[in-house]
Parts: C-alpha cells; sequence; structure tokens
C-alpha cells in the first residue's frame, strides 16, 4: 500500500517537522548564556529525544493496561513496539545528554540525580524486554509483561519527575531547586524547539506502527510454516 496524503498526511507532517527542526536547530539565533554556549542548540536534539520517549512510554502504558482489561493481544502487541521505540528515543536522549553534558560539565557523567534516574529507568525498561523474551506461553507473556510495564513507568516517574526536583542539588534545570528552562526558553528557541518534539512523536508513532506491521507478517509467515 503506498502513501496517500489524505491517511498518512501526519506521516509527512513529521518529517517536514523534524526536518525543520534539524536544519533550523543549527541556524537559527540562540542567546548567548554562559557556560554552555551555542551548545544550547542541543536542546532541540536532547531535550526533545526525552519528550518523545515520554509519550512513547505513555502509549506502552495505555496498551498495557488496555490488555488487562481485555486481554486482547494487540494491545500487547502495541505494548512492546512502544516500549522498543521509546527505549531507542531513550537511548538517543542519553547520548546526546553525554555529549552535551562532556562540553559543559567536563565529563559525559557526573553523580546527579537527573542522570542516574535516567539510567536506572533505561534499565528497567530493558528488563522489560528481557522478560519478554523468556517467557514463550503468549498470554501468560502478556500478563506479566503488562503489569511489569505498569511498573516501569512507575519507576520512570519517581526517578525521572520527582526525584530529581526534591534533590537537595542537580546540575539539571528545573531539579534540586533550579529555575525551569522551559519557563525561559528564548522565543527563536521555542520556534524550533515545540516543532521538534511534535515532529519527533509522529515519527515515533510512525516507527511503532511499521514495527507492528513487520510483527504481523512474522507471525502469519510462522502460522503458514506451522500448518
Amino acid at each position: 500500500m503506498g502513501f496517500t496524503f489524505k491517511k498518512d498526511w501526519w506521516k509527512f507532517l513529521g518529517i517536514a517537522l523534524v526536518m525543520y527542526s534539524i536544519i533550523a536547530g543549527f541556524l537559527v539565533r540562540v542567546p548567548v548564556l554562559e557556560v554552555i554556549g551555542e551548545s544550547i542548540r542541543n536542546l532541540f536534539y536532547h531535550v526533545v529525544m526525552w519528550f518523545a520517549m515520554m509519550i512513547m512510554f505513555v502509549i506502552g502504558l495505555v496498551s498495557s493496561i488496555r490488555y488487562l482489561s481485555a486481554f486482547d493481544m494487540k494491545y500487547d502487541r502495541l505494548a512492546s513496539q512502544s516500549v522498543n521505540i521509546g527505549l531507542f528515543f531513550g537511548v538517543l536522549g542519553i547520548v546526546t545528554g553525554m555529549e552535551w553534558a562532556n562540553f559543559t560539565w567536563g565529563t559525559p557523567w557526573t553523580n546527579d540525580p537527573q542522570l542516574n534516574g535516567a539510567a536506572v529507568t533505561i534499565l528497567a525498561y530493558f528488563a522489560y524486554l528481557v522478560l519478554r523474551s523468556s517467557m514463550d506461553e503468549d498470554h501468560k507473556r502478556a500478563r506479566i509483561s503488562a503489569v511489569y510495564n505498569i511498573f516501569a513507568f512507575v519507576l520512570l516517574i519517581v526517578f525521572i519527575g520527582i526525584l530529581p526536583r526534591i534533590a537537595t542539588s542537580s546540575l539539571h534545570p528545573a531539579a534540586g531547586g533550579n529555575a525551569s528552562t522551559m519557563a525561559t526558553l528564548d522565543n527563536s528557541l521555542r520556534m524550533v524547539f515545540y516543532p521538534a518534539i511534535v515532529g519527533w512523536i509522529l515519527i515515533g508513532c510512525w516507527l511503532i506502527q511499521i514495527r507492528q506491521r513487520l510483527a504481523d507478517i512474522r507471525n502469519r509467515i510462522l502460522e503458514s510454516g506451522n500448518q
């Protein structure tokens, strides 16, 4: 099936916004800030990855809850693929964050609550994939994975959303009593930052759709081979 603008407009929009944010991220005027200087441009890449990751994990959470209420395997598949794409964005977020930290703080990793919380969260979601691969029976795997996925999301809220903000000190904005970056964004930054968030979220949803279709094809091939 080919692309049709009427049905796939959001995919075209996602591509356009991501291309715009990547190009404009290097060209737009940015405010002159102490310490971080021009590296503030990483806001369009590093922070955006975390926003996209969060949305993918929210989709996974909702899908797991819907599976536990209806026991429909399509929700289990959606939850699994959402976590996979969420981890993809999470790893990109850590890599771009380490590069930013190395420039700003002189080291790619510090004993910072936000960094440690992100690492724990990513490991918790990788454990979700290991858990799924350890079981063969479909519905048993779906039930246990759904419960664990809910638990992993709670960990995400605690380690990324709560603990860094109540920590006594943190190098990250909006944590440890620091001012929120979102509240002080320059207008030139907003013009790239917000479209980048929307664009990458749309691309993430598209990747979930692609992975679901590939999984369906593999299942059909296995079913036909067993007949």
